[in-house]
């Protein structure tokens, strides 16, 4: 019988041949991972400022690993318990990281004026940023706390207002589950690729200016690796160090039960279409509803078949026009002077009969879930939110934690925290709307015409005479090409020194 362990056996020739299988194997992935590699850099380019690209790379990983997680143990896991707080934690801290490190790299870009070598690489790149932008807004909606409804309710009115909300609804967290964890992120893959690519093959940008000099070495591959690890423990260390912020979502029960008069004359304001919602000035999906039916009509129906109560809506609707009119004003003034919604089942008026039943079916849990049964699924709060908002409580609650009125500057704030993770970078749009807000004919389509004519110009930056000379003109490039970053300035600056006077 044959020894597997002494050498020149069959045995041990089949192990050498797996190992020099299992060695083939790293070897082909290696091989395919310096594919990618940029060999050459110039002088500065191990410089980290120049090395951002990578780290993006590696937060777009992680982003996408900690997102398959939470999907696949849901919100109640990544909001309420101890493991699942934590992944949302590093998830919101390599989000941050990402978008921070991702508009340091467009500056540097910006500053050492590589985009007039580069013009597709840049107008690519600004594209990748504006869709960032749209990806960490969709996260935000995916939250499930009371932020996200806040941040759903505005991204609705900057939609709305740009003529798109037909097409994108923040308010239906299942059409942004979908936007946020397969359109966005395939798109996203297909642009940093192709982003990646051109750059490859035409190397790191090399200085436009004579009095840069430098020299072509070698990319250090381990220095990067190791900023990587260091990005990773950064990003682990604040998730560890700041947890993302929760604060529990607003609902109707709560606002039933705390304000029963506030949400009685908000029924009534539905019923009447004179609440915000009905008098929504972007009149295109999803605000083009019938706020009566929506809000009162389907929900009482309901109410109806499940109490067994006569229908006083239909008791009302068939009186003669001048007693619909004084019953209504009936029902305002009685609720107004904070009516007892138990004593109002009983009213001799039907319309406040109705709305009372309304407050206690809302109060018992009820109304809410009938609202979001009429939407397309059960994760679409359009009918919710837009409740929420027509009753104030949700502003309301907004300016408990500092959340700001005004659209997109909401949703730099996340939270009660000194500096509560959020889109900073969200916050000059929230002051053209602060700055806005007291003109009566410039509104939600105006500011977004302002911000995507930014955003054009921005993006065709290296094909404006005079303004793509301005970051040159400013000096920008010595923020990145000084003698900290190009070793052959150090090496005259000393030599400089050294020669005698």
């Amino acid at each position: 019988m044959a020894d597997n362990n002494v050498p020149g056996s069959r045995g041990a020739e089949s192990t050498d041949a797996e190992r020099g299988e299992d060695s083939g194997i790293f070897s082909q992935l290696r091989s395919m991972l310096e594919f990618f590699y940029i060999k050459e850099v110039p002088s500065y380019g191990n410089n980290f400022f120049f090395t951002i690209g990578i780290y993006l790379i590696e937060l777009f990983g992680i982003l996408a690993v900690t997102g398959m997680i939470m999907l696949v143990f849901g919100p109640y896991w990544w909001n309420l318990t101890a493991a699942g707080t934590f992944m949302r934690s590093v998830h919101l801290w390599a989000a941050e990281a990402f978008v921070t490190l991702m508009l340091v790299h467009m500056f540097v870009n910006l500053s050492t004026s590589a985009f007039k070598r580069k013009k597709l690489v840049w107008v690519l790149g600004s594209v990748i940023l504006f869709v960032v932008f749209l990806e960490y807004a969709f996260g935000i909606g995916l939250r499930g706390d009371f932020v996200s409804q806040w941040n759903a309710k505005a991204g609705a009115d900057l939609w709305n207002g740009m003529g798109l909300g037909y097409w994108v609804n923040p308010l239906n967290f299942g059409a942004v589950l979908g936007w946020h964890v397969a359109i966005v992120p395939l798109l996203l893959v297909a642009l940093i690729f192709t982003h990646y690519m051109m750059v490859k093959s035409k190397g790191l940008s090399k200085p436009y200016r004579n009095d840069i000099p430098y020299s072509m070495v070698p990319a250090n591959h381990r220095q990067m690796y190791r900023r990587m690890v260091y990005v990773l423990a950064i990003v682990l260390l604040f998730a560890v160090l700041f947890r993302a912020p929760y604060i529990p979502p607003l609902t109707i029960q709560s606002v039933a039960a705390n304000s029963p008069s506030v949400m009685a004359l908000t029924l009534l304001n539905e019923f009447n279409y004179s609440s915000p919602t009905a008098t929504y000035l972007d009149t295109i999906d999803p605000y083009t509803f019938s706020t009566r039916a929506v809000f009162v009509t389907i929900p009482y129906e309901a109410y109806v078949k499940l109490s067994g109560s006569p229908n006083y809506e239909n008791v009302y609707l068939a009186e003669p026009k001048s007693s619909r009119i004084n019953e209504y004003s009936q029902a305002y003034t009685y609720f107004s002077d904070n009516g007892s919604v138990a004593g109002g089942v009983n009213s001799t008026d039907p319309l406040i009969a109705v709305t009372s039943q309304l407050v206690l079916m809302a109060q018992a849990g009820v109304y809410q879930p009938v609202l979001q049964n009429e939407a397309s699924s059960g994760l679409d709060n359009t009918y919710v939110i837009n409740f929420l908002n027509d009753s104030g409580a949700l502003p309301e609650e907004a300016e408990k934690y500092g959340l700001a009125a005004p659209m997109w500057l909401g949703i730099s704030k996340a939270g009660s925290s000194l500096w509560p993770p959020g889109s900073y970078w969200a916050a000059p749009y929230g002051a053209l709307e602060m700055l806005t807000s007291g003109i009566r004919w410039w509104g939600d389509l105006e500011n977004g015409i302002v911000a995507v004519a930014i955003f054009i110009v921005f993006m065709a930056l290296p094909y404006i005479p005079g303004l793509r000379e301005l970051p040159d003109r400013m000096g920008l490039y010595k923020l990145f090409w000084n003698r900290y970053t190009v070793p052959e300035l150090k090496s005259n600056k000393r030599k400089a020194k050294e020669k005698p006077g």
